[in-house]
């Protein structure tokens, strides 16, 4: 395991007008993707009005990652509360088009965008 593996996945929360700007940071894989997903469930739990999760600094994802993403758009649907994605590299881009989650997740190029 290297530095990266200690390392938080999630860099920061900013909030903007009632949404949750999620800054992710580093691969999201098998040995982070649990943090991954509890931090994220944290957020949900703060009841924003949407969440936008910003993989801008996000160089690789396994399904793993994948998972935690579905997981958390399921429970946002069920919350009623607006799910982004944002600023997804063509590597991670390329996931959600093989698995077809392109077209159920709602991504935008970046976050500005996002928050429109």
């Amino acid at each position: 395991m290297g530095d990266q593996s200690r390392r938080q996945c999630v860099k920061a929360v900013r909030w903007v007008n009632g949404s949750a700007i999620v800054d992710v940071n580093g691969d999201v894989d098998l040995s982070r993707s649990g943090e991954f997903q509890q931090s994220l469930l944290g957020v949900m739990d703060q009841k924003p009005e949407r969440i936008i999760v910003n993989l801008t600094e996000v160089p690789y994802m396994d399904s793993s990652g994948v998972a935690s993403l579905v997981k958390l758009l399921s429970r946002a649907r069920r919350q009623q509360v607006g799910l982004r994605l944002a600023g997804l590299t063509d590597r991670v881009r390329s996931i959600f088009q093989i698995t077809r989650l392109d077209g159920i997740f709602d991504i935008h190029a970046t976050v500005e965008e996002a928050l429109a």
